[in-house]
Formats: C-alpha cells, structure tokens, sequence
C-alpha cells in the first residue's frame, strides 16, 4: 500500500463528533443522573459528591452505550444499517475503545468522587453493562440484568452514605421501571402483540402510584407527569403495536425516566433537587428529535 492510500485509511477510521455523539446515543444520557441524586437523596447523602457521582455514571452509561453497538454491529448491517458501526462512520475497533476509555473513567470517577465504596458499586454497575451488552441482551436474563444496571445505579448515588439501603426502595423502583422498557425494547424492530404494551402501561401506573401520598404536591405532580407522558404512548402502542409505536413508546420511556427520580427525590425530602431533576425530561424530549435514544 502506499503512503498516500495508508493515508486515506487511517483518515476513514476517524469519526467526527456527531458519529460520537449517535454511536453513545448523548441526549439519552440526560436520563442517568437523576438516578444518582434520587440515590444519595434517600440515603442522606446529597451533597457535593453527588455531582462527581452523577459524571461518572453518565461515563459509564456512554460507555455502555458504545459496547451495545460493538456487540449489535453485526445485527445492525441488517436491521439498522445507518448506526455508526454499520454505515462505517466508526470502525468497529474505535467504538470497542471509545466503551473501553468511558468504562474506565467512570468507574475511576466514582472512586475519586465517593470513595471506595462507591468505587465497589460502579465497578460492580461497569461488569453488569458489559455483561447485558455481551451476553445477557438477547438472554430471557436481559431486562433483568437491564433494571439491576438501573438499580446499581441508584445505589451509587448512595454509596458514600452509611444509610445506603435507605435507597433500595426508590432504586427498585427505577429498577422496575428499567425492565418495562427494556422488555418492550425487544419488539422496536417487529413490533408486537397488543397484550404487551396492555401490560406494561398497567404496571407503570401502578409504578407511579407507588410514589404518590396524599402529601407532597411536588412529588405527586411529578409522578402523574411521569404517568401521563409513557401511559399515552404505551395506549397507543397497545391500540396498534406496529414497530414504530413500540418505538416510540421505549423512547418515551427513557425521556420520562427523570420525571420519575424527581418524584423519588422529592419523595425523600428534596423536592427543588426533584424539580431540577425532573427538568431533564423536556430537554431530552426534545434533544431525541435529533439524536435517536435507542
């Protein structure tokens, strides 16, 4: 090969930042942080750490995101030709080290940020994404190993309080919530029965009625918010679970998700912190118009 064509080679490899940016699906990461301030919310512990613990969880979400299409990439020349990997915007080496390089950092962030014990819980979180991505996905184990990421996550935002367990009741129902989407995510291509969505849209009501007391207007508001929005869209994908609206409604459930943690934040005595949370919601709403979050 000569020198110009080994030139032109190595250029085809780079990608720019928009193929970054589609191939760890950026906008969906607005959905992660309200885990970890929901998490140390229910522990007592939402402080100064809470930040750093929040970026290394977005770290670790991106990096899971990366590993998801390195693993899919394969499947994906044929049902998504036009992700990165596939299209040949990025290379499937470059997204191996893009999962790689986020992985790392976030859990080195969560032991900087939180100390050992949340270092403990992300490497713990970091082996279960990889896990789903590699083996788990297309496993009957799938949304489950899903919603345990999700719970991880939570309790990440707890670990550097010594009343951690304090949060396994919000993490469980973000949990749960993970593993209705996930398990509908499995039919985004071809579609479904309408029993399916009937099902989950009845337990993501009975998810958001888990949150709500007749006291706290903030957290009551922000959980029939949550209801209201990923209820619709699973209606309708129940009155025509076509591919499309099965779509639609997983993407709906992921831009919700921060109604939810602001709920739970609330819930745990911060409601300004839930509210903040909860402000995710539209930005990524919108931001999913552009960048697909799944």
């Amino acid at each position: 090969m000569s020198t110009g064509a080994a030139g032109s080679a190595r250029r085809s490899r780079r990608f720019s930042l928009r193929d970054l940016v589609d191939l760890v699906r950026a906008p969906a990461a607005l959905s992660v942080p309200g885990d970890v301030v929901a998490g140390a919310a229910a522990a007592g512990a939402l402080d100064r750490r809470t930040a750093g613990l929040a970026s290394a969880s977005v770290c670790l979400y991106w990096g899971g995101m990366a590993a998801n299409d390195w693993a899919d990439r394969h499947m994906d020349m044929v049902e998504r030709p036009e992700r990165p990997i596939p299209s040949g915007r990025i290379s499937p080496g470059g997204a191996l080290a893009v999962a790689a390089g986020l992985t790392v950092a976030g859990v080195a962030a969560a032991a900087l940020a939180g100390g050992p014990r949340a270092g403990v819980v992300a490497g713990a979180l970091a082996a279960t994404v990889w896990a789903y991505d590699t083996t788990a996905k297309d496993t009957v184990a799938g949304p489950a190993a899903m919603a345990l990421c999700r719970v991880l996550d939570v309790l990440l935002g707890a670990a550097p309080s010594r009343r951690a367990a304090g949060a396994l009741p919000a993490a469980l129902v973000v949990g749960a919530h993970t593993y209705l989407v996930t398990v509908l995510s499995r039919h985004e291509v071809s579609g479904t029965g309408p029993a399916l969505p009937a099902g989950t849209l009845t337990a993501t009501l009975a998810l958001a009625a888990s949150v709500c007391r007749r006291e706290g207007r903030i957290r009551n508001t922000l959980a029939g918010w949550y209801a209201a929005r990923f209820a619709l869209a699973q209606a309708r994908a129940a009155a025509d679970p076509s591919a499309e609206n099965i779509r639609t409604a997983v993407g709906t459930g992921i831009v919700t998700l921060p109604a939810l943690q602001g709920a739970l934040t609330a819930a745990a005595g911060a409601p300004a912190a839930g509210l903040a949370v909860a402000a995710a919601a539209p930005v990524g709403r919108i931001l999913a118009k552009k960048v697909s979050p799944t």
